[in-house]
């Protein structure tokens, strides 16, 4: 009777308040997930908060765990590889969006570039700015439509065209241009030469990507320091019977005389590009190392009806 009244005791007393919140702290799951749930990145601030709250309340549902000191030891590295991947993921996007941005803002300097209008003109100078701030997907879709209502207006003030291109193909057969080379009329005399001689060979079409982004930054200078460099570049590069010659303000032709196949020719012109590397320019009183990307494209004289092909197909 007596030890029934003693359980009887125990069990109607309750705990002491204050021991059983340090029972709850030391629940080594829940302070495991608190502390991973602490360092997952924060990409939509509402569900974020959400998240936090809804792990805080399920957290210290879990049973308890015995802790002893290598049992927190444990809990302590788990946090700190947590804190280290946080760290690094957000280092991470941090460094991709900003390299996304930087690649967004460049290709629509070269679209403007190709539709002819200046990036800091007062319908392109606040897209321009806008792109260094989007984050979130409703920016980004809200920018896609604004993007489409300019491009849709542009197109219709400034049509898109041989006439109207800002890179227009040189005509003329003189050496009167950035690149210090024959122009483009010069290339098609020679490929009509070909032609009427029945020979064989390529004509190559360089495209220098970025020179506006280097106009812009830099001035009209370097942009035809660029092409000497570039066309100097490839005119040591290919044979001496090859010849390279101004196209317009962002590329080259080289006209090729060889027997060989367009496999063995696009071969040879890719080793050509991937050798380029870094050109030194004097900007004031600097200097300057930029790298500039070259495409190319191939055609066979042989497809060509006549010479003046090479207007319409690379203008």
């Amino acid at each position: 009777m007596s030890q029934i009244n003693v359980l009887e005791v125990c069990e109607c007393t309750p705990p002491d308040k204050k021991e059983q919140e340090i029972a709850n702290m030391e629940k080594g799951l829940s302070a495991a997930l608190l502390q991973a749930a602490q360092n997952v990145p924060e990409f939509d601030p509402l569900a974020y908060k959400t998240f936090r709250t809804n792990v805080s309340r399920l957290a210290p549902q879990l049973p308890d765990m015995p802790l002893d000191a290598s049992n927190l030891e444990v809990i302590r590295e788990i946090q700190s590889e947590f804190t280290r991947y946080h760290n690094c993921s957000m280092n991470t996007i941090r460094e991709g969006v900003a390299g996304w941005r930087e690649l967004v803002a460049k290709l629509f300097i070269c679209l403007l570039s190709r539709m002819g209008i200046d990036p800091a003109s007062e319908d392109a100078a606040p897209l321009m700015q806008r792109i260094s701030t989007l984050l979130r997907g409703e920016e980004i879709h809200a920018f896609l439509v604004l993007l489409d209502d300019f491009l849709r207006l542009n197109s219709v003030k400034r049509p898109v065209g041989r006439a109207a291109h800002k890179n227009a193909v040189d005509h003329s057969t003189t050496n009167d241009n950035a690149a210090g080379l024959l122009g483009g009329g010069a290339a098609v005399a020679q490929v009509r030469n070909i032609i009427e001689q029945g020979d064989s060979g390529f004509a190559v079409h360089f495209e220098m990507c970025c020179l506006s982004g280097i106009k812009e930054k830099f001035g009209v200078g370097a942009v035809q320091d660029c092409m000497m460099a570039t066309s100097a570049f490839l005119t040591r590069s290919l044979r001496s019977e090859d010849t390279v010659f101004y196209w317009s303000d962002s590329s080259l032709m080289a006209i090729l005389q060889s027997p060989v196949s367009e496999a063995i020719i696009t071969s040879v012109i890719q080793r050509i590009v991937d050798n380029n590397r870094d050109i030194t320019i004097r900007i004031g009183n600097r200097i300057a190392m930029l790298r500039i990307p070259l495409k190319f494209k191939i055609t066979p004289i042989s497809q060509l009806h006549n010479a003046a092909e090479l207007y319409d197909l690379y203008e």
